[in-house]
């Protein structure tokens, strides 16, 4: 018997080194990476059975252990920018509940007669707001519970969060989510969709990803809004959690209307069952309920665990999931050349839509869930928009040989039958044949003629087909070439039509560099990147002889991107199709104030920003070293000229420049240097 159970003590103690090991994967995919790859539900099972596993085994203890830390988000880079700053109170999470027999045994623990605020439970990214003397001064993120990181400039867009306030005490923090609203995660998705870059899963990682991108301006044009939900500081008004709101709310803070005192359990049972349906009508997501002791001084009497409150709990909403037929495994060919495949379905009726087809992301999801026609499988709306399979239904496996476990991913191309290649480091099959696959031509002109890029009216979807199947439109180019007469005798068209595409045509003309360069389509080079690319090299005559080096110098320009514009540039086609651009007239570089050199005080140095200034922005501080010849750089190196150092910068970089001898050169020194 000893060694049976000494056998079952060995196995567990395998299982408590798994569990970590996986949930501080899922920890990193989540909360750095924004790429889950639990659910909720999973991850808290997987925790609480690691939490059981440890008490089973008290020699296992290790204060490293997920169990005895809150998930974080610090950035790992030391040259992402960011102050890392430690927190005045710890900023825990919540531990989490799936049923009301769990609320009603937390309710059991609590004083008799405790009041209960019922909050909704925002799925967003937490922050930290601090306030001296009425101004904003910091916002900090969770990071690891004890610091985390200073985001006061991306704060700062969000329009409902007050930057100066009058009448409140001298020093508080306000504590609440940062969240990116349905409409505009959707346009954000839809954007991202048609540049074939990967889509935020959700709204939470949409806001996480934007709330740590270094350019302000970005964070601003992406929409995030906030809503704040606790108060912490010394000698505040009011006794109660729920009056401290109410205050916040009278002083200009964004406070929910959704916040309710109850008195018993059938009263948040209430509140719980109104809110599962009446959230799905709000305009940012919510993922439960989380129930809060109303006196603050039972607040404080109750006290906290490792990890969490125990004067609050969080209930999680239930997935709304399907269980469905998978009928068909079809392929796309997108814009790019990459292949998606695609699960056609059963029709199901999932959050108030009928959905028939799911997106199956690449060959590795296929295999990771083991999926073949016929399967029956488990359908979620991602953040309840984007329909997801996340999971297959048990089947009676067969050694048929002539049954495949996974179906075969096409090795050719579905649409012109080119063999595919895979890119080394990629998930995806890409279709090479940019020249002669339709779907990447017919993509490659919507992009070209699309609002953000070069604004054609009257070229659509439809028209487009047209044109390419009646030998008029085969690249980008040929739109310059076409006549009003080949326009007018296609069907469904006419003069009038003809007239408006080709009055479209000649006003692109006069779009400026920096939309012409992103509406080439160039892989992974979106709206965004185009513009910084167009400040730094002012026509696509300095860009064709761009080095590898000068590109990854750009903000948000890493090694792919300059990869793919180099091979964009040396493609003869490519070359050719620029050629005929210009020659029809369309800016081939920046014009009146696009871009403007202003010296060449800074020619050949490289130099790192770090800190907060006072006269200029720290994007505008990189616009002045581009416009007058330097580059910037995120990191410390031996090629680093000099940093411009502003205050509190970071430490990290600090020890960096002292262990190189790079010097430190002041913001009054810097304005000196150009102004001299």
């Amino acid at each position: 018997m000893m060694d049976l159970f000494s056998d079952i003590d060995a196995l567990e103690r395998e299982e408590i080194i798994s569990l970590r090991k996986e949930l501080e994967e899922a920890n990193y995919k989540y909360y750095v990476q924004n790429m889950p790859t639990l659910s909720d539900r999973e991850f808290d099972e997987k925790m609480r059975r690691l939490q059981d596993l440890e008490k089973a085994h008290p020699e296992m203890a290790d204060k490293n252990s997920p169990t005895q830390h809150v998930g974080s988000d610090l950035s790992k880079r030391a040259d992402k920018g960011f102050e890392q700053v430690t927190h005045q109170y710890p900023m825990l999470s919540l531990a989490n509940s799936y049923s009301l027999e769990e609320i009603q045994d937390w309710l059991r623990k609590l004083p008799e007669h405790v009041e209960i605020v019922c909050e909704l439970k925002f799925d967003g990214l937490s922050i930290s707001l601090w306030y001296e003397n009425g101004k904003l001064t910091k916002a900090v993120t969770r990071g690891d519970g004890q610091k985390g990181d200073n985001v006061i400039d991306n704060i700062r867009t969000i329009a409902n969060i007050p930057q100066v306030l009058e009448n409140v005490p001298a020093h508080f923090e306000m504590r609440g989510e940062v969240l990116l609203p349905w409409a505009n995660f959707e346009r954000l998705n839809k954007e991202r969709e048609e540049q074939e870059e990967p889509l935020f899963a959700n709204p939470r990682n949409a806001a996480s990803g934007t709330l740590k991108l270094l350019d302000p301006q970005e964070v601003k044009r992406r929409g995030l809004t906030c809503y704040l939900y606790y108060m912490l500081g010394e000698n505040l008004p009011a006794e109660t959690h729920y009056e401290r709101l109410q205050t916040a709310k009278q002083w200009g803070f964004p406070i929910s209307d959704a916040i309710k005192v109850c008195h018993s359990l059938d009263e948040v049972n209430e509140y719980i069952r109104y809110w599962d349906t009446e959230r799905k009508n709000l305009p940012v997501a919510t993922d439960g309920i989380v129930l809060k002791v109303n006196n603050l001084a039972q607040q404080q009497e109750l006290g906290f665990t490792a990890k969490t409150p125990r004067w609050a709990i969080a209930y999680k909403f239930p997935a709304e999931r399907q269980l469905t037929k998978l009928k068909q495994i079809t392929y796309q060919v997108g814009r790019t050349g990459v292949i998606t495949p695609v699960a056609n379905l059963e029709p199901i009726q999932l959050s108030g839509t009928v959905v028939q087809r799911a997106t199956l992301h690449n060959e590795d999801f296929i295999r990771q869930l083991n999926l073949r026609e016929g399967d029956m499988v488990w359908v979620e709306k991602g953040g309840e928009i984007i329909p997801k399979i996340v999971g297959r239904a048990d089947r009676e496996e067969t050694s048929d040989p002539r049954i495949p476990r996974t179906p075969s991913f096409p090795s050719c191309c579905p649409e012109c039958g080119t063999p595919l290649v895979r890119v080394e480091g990629e998930a995806a099959w890409r279709c090479p044949n940019e020249s002669g696959c339709k779907p990447q031509l017919v993509g490659k002109i919507e992009h070209f003629v699309s609002r953000k890029a070069m604004n054609i009216d009257g070229l659509g979807e439809e028209t487009i087909e047209l044109l390419y199947d009646n030998d008029l439109l085969h690249n980008i180019a040929d739109i310059y070439d076409l006549r009003k007469e080949d326009i007018a005798r296609m069907e469904r068209l006419g003069d009038k039509s003809a007239d408006n595409i080709l009055a479209g045509i000649e006003a692109s003309k006069n779009v400026p560099w920096s939309r012409v360069l992103f509406a080439l389509g160039i892989r992974m080079v979106g709206e965004t990147t185009a513009k910084k690319i167009a400040k730094r090299f002012p026509s696509i005559d300095a860009l064709q002889t761009a080095t590898k080096e000068e590109l990854i110098a750009i903000d948000d320009v890493g090694d792919q991107i300059a990869d793919n514009i180099i091979a964009y540039f040396a493609d003869i086609k490519n070359q050719e199709i620029v050629s005929r651009l210009r020659q029809a007239g369309l800016q081939m570089e920046a014009e009146g104030g696009e871009w403007k050199a202003e010296s060449d005080k800074l020619a050949g140095q490289t130099i790192v920003i770090s800190g907060t200034f006072n006269q200029h922005s720290r994007d505008e501080y990189k616009d002045i070293i581009e416009a007058n010849g330097g580059k910037n750089s995120g990191s410390v190196s031996k090629k680093t000229s000099f940093i411009l150092a502003g205050e509190n910068m970071g430490p990290e970089k600090r020890k960096k420049a002292e262990s190189l001898g790079v010097p430190l050169v002041s913001e009054e020194e810097f304005l000196d240097m150009l102004n001299d």
